[in-house]
């Protein structure tokens, strides 16, 4: 049974939380390797506290690309993002690196020879997931989360409003009815401010970002909106919380309202299946709802380390669907390799295009001319279209 009234909540986190400053330069050292050799390898992680950042990982790839090189990479992400604080300071702060070589044994499992295409970089499941409730086929509540922190981010890049610091947090509760949300019952929103501004001041800085990101009459109640609901937040960014790679992985994807295989993407080149399969899942399923086979759709793909045929496929449509899932199954093995190298070549990944997905989600933005987020692309619709 389909519940047709109830309340949902999705949560996203700013370019300047801890975890997203690790994603962010994560992603800007698999960018500076493909910039100059698109077939590197990259698996590096990073770990951000107090003045403190430390990369560590494997690669595969140029050697012009030095540790002094990542450490330069590190410091420019922080000092991009705004951190020149006391506690992290992109000129201050130690920069450790422990970066060495791709495991050979991951190498042979993984690399093409002979007769054997690239196989799957590890085992896993991926999902993509995507409704027809937004625009860009994104769930509501993940959505407006997102778009009230890059639009309070782009004000404090943009603006003579400096009082607000990186590190933020959102959380948005809509109501749904009949699977549709109709308002917002409560939004919460968390930002790191300088010691001279009081609460009142913070409320009036975020409040007209809100307001102008949720739909006409859907602001909740004044005393449903939480604005630094625990009254301070000075201390904010790495100097407040540990930050790691790889710990955001809802708010990197579709906000706890799909399903999630449990790899995270940051810090890793498109031969992984963790971030190129859940790419091309995405991307299969915005180019099926957008066609009006369902309102919601769920794709999962499973591979096997070293193989590089898929070793399932699998449709739902939550009960929304007017196709045949099976034959829908069928039809997307055929309209695109699902292979790691398939989906690498159908997308285009091999470029330096992740940096940028570090922050307010991989899905739901727009395509861009280089490349960038070419799995939002609906240009298999037509094609699926003419298969029913």
């Amino acid at each position: 049974m389909i519940r047709d009234s109830y309340l949902f909540t999705s949560e996203s986190v700013s370019e300047g939380h801890p975890d997203k400053v690790s994603d962010r330069i994560s992603d800007a050292i698999v960018d500076k390797f493909l910039a100059v050799d698109p077939a590197s390898r990259v698996a590096v992680e990073t770990l951000t506290t107090t003045n403190r950042v430390v990369l560590a990982g494997e690669v595969r790839g140029p050697e012009s690309i030095t540790k002094g090189s990542m450490e330069q990479t590190a410091r420019n992400v922080v000092k991009k993002i705004g951190y020149e604080q006391d506690g992290f300071h992109w000129k201050k702060m130690n920069v450790e690196v422990h970066v060495h070589g791709q495991s050979g044994d991951i190498a042979m499992g993984v690399d093409a020879s002979g007769n054997k295409d690239e196989g799957a970089g590890d085992q896993g499941i991926m999902f993509g997931y995507a409704t027809d409730e937004t625009e860009n086929l994104m769930p509501a509540t993940l959505d407006f989360s997102h778009k009230i922190l890059k639009s309070m981010a782009d004000e404090r890049h943009g603006s003579a409003i400096k009082e607000l610091g990186p590190d933020s947090k959102s959380q948005v509760t809509l109501q749904y009815v009949n699977g549709k949300p109709v308002r917002a019952t409560s939004v919460v929103v968390s930002t790191q401010h300088s010691a001279e501004t009081n609460q009142e001041r913070v409320r009036e800085i975020v409040l007209p970002h809100i307001e102008n990101i949720l739909p006409d009459g859907w602001i909740p109640a004044a005393d449903e909106l939480y604005i630094n609901p625990t009254g301070q937040f000075i201390i904010g960014g790495p100097d407040g919380d540990v930050g790691l790679t790889g710990r955001k992985i809802i708010v990197d994807t579709y906000g706890g309202a799909a399903q999630h295989g449990g790899g995270a993407f940051s810090g890793k080149d498109p031969t992984k299946v963790d971030r190129s399969a859940a790419y091309a899942t995405r991307y299969l399923a915005k180019n099926i709802v957008a066609a009006g086979f369902a309102h919601r759709c769920s794709i999962q793909l499973a591979y096997a380390i070293g193989v590089s045929k898929p070793l399932s496929l699998y449709v739902d449509f939550h009960q929304t669907g007017n196709v045949d899932p099976a034959k829908l199954e069928k039809l997307l093995s055929e309209v695109m390799d699902l292979s790691p190298r398939g989906i690498r070549e159908h997308l285009g990944l091999n470029r330096p295009i992740y940096e940028r997905t570090a922050a307010y989600g991989h899905f739901g933005r727009d395509p861009e001319e280089d490349g960038g987020f070419s799995w939002e692309k609906l240009d298999l619709v037509d094609v699926l279209k003419s298969e029913f």
